[in-house]
């Protein structure tokens, strides 16, 4: 529902850009790169593989243009969907992300 703009509240925080950059040269070995200015914590990387197990591969913390090499070789690239979770320090919130190749 629709309500009027009270000029005394805060505006609205700007939104926050998702900090990944997906290079597919080798789709069974995409680059993922934090394009973003600040470094991300405590991330996590989940995928399918063939023989239908979850794996989870632990990066940690991604410095700003540091890039992380995904090994995508068991699995079929059509279908292959790359999830992606980690923490932001300016607000300590889980995010996540997902793409597919």
């Amino acid at each position: 529902m629709l309500h009027p703009i009270d000029p005394r509240q805060s505006p609205p925080p700007t939104a926050y850009c998702v900090p990944w950059v997906v290079t597919r040269d080798d789709r069974a070995h995409p680059v993922v790169m934090n394009a973003s200015q600040e470094p991300v914590d405590f991330v996590r990387v989940f995928r399918d593989d063939v023989d239908a197990r979850c794996v989870v591969d632990l990066w940690g913390q991604v410095l700003p243009t540091e890039t992380v090499e995904l090994c995508l070789c068991a699995s079929a690239p059509d279908e292959a969907v790359v999830t992606i979770a980690w923490f932001r320090q300016a607000d300590g919130l889980e995010y996540v992300w997902r793409f597919v190749v």
